[in-house]
């Protein structure tokens, strides 16, 4: 076998398996459909492994379990969520308001990258970074459960400040 067909060969089978682990993900969810106006979304306490006083609404999926899901984060001006990390990747939009992004374990709002409505961002697992609400700010969150935070100084865990 040529050099060149080895490679068209290799190179379909990876896309091939590439293929049908997306296709595994996606099956997990395949007989939902789901459509939400904006008016029916159902918004109510943000998880407690994030700081007091965001609401949260969950529109597809369970964050804590396995499979797809996505929800939406409504935080107030001067919210601020510590350097922390997760264990799976994030592909967040900035839906309404300004936030800041900031990557690394000193959360530093000068340094932060300016997200005004309509940015996006996607984060490796286990990245450090940190966020801050220039103004009432919502975000929507995709990703794979189970979700999980992290926080770079287990001091800034809000969990930890309810026991």
């Amino acid at each position: 076998m040529n050099r060149q067909r080895f490679l068209n060969i290799a190179a379909m089978t990876a896309v091939g398996f590439a293929m049908a682990l997306w296709g595994s993900a996606v099956a997990q969810h395949a007989g939902e459909h789901k459509l939400i106006s904006p008016q029916d979304i159902k918004w109510g306490p943000a998880p407690p492994s994030v700081p007091p006083g965001a609401q949260a609404a969950v529109l597809y999926g369970d964050p804590g379990k396995e499979g797809m899901f996505a929800f939406r984060l409504k935080m107030p001006k001067g919210y601020h969520i510590a350097p922390h990390t997760h264990p799976k990747p994030e592909i967040v939009t900035v839906l309404s308001g300004t936030a800041r992004l900031g990557m690394g374990t000193t959360a530093d709002r000068d340094k932060a990258q300016v997200l005004p409505a309509g940015s996006f961002f996607a984060l490796t697992p286990d990245s450090a970074h940190y966020f801050f609400a220039d103004e009432d700010t919502v975000i929507q969150l995709n990703s794979t459960g189970p979700w999980g935070i992290n926080y770079v100084n287990p001091k800034d865990d809000p969990r930890q400040k309810t026991q």
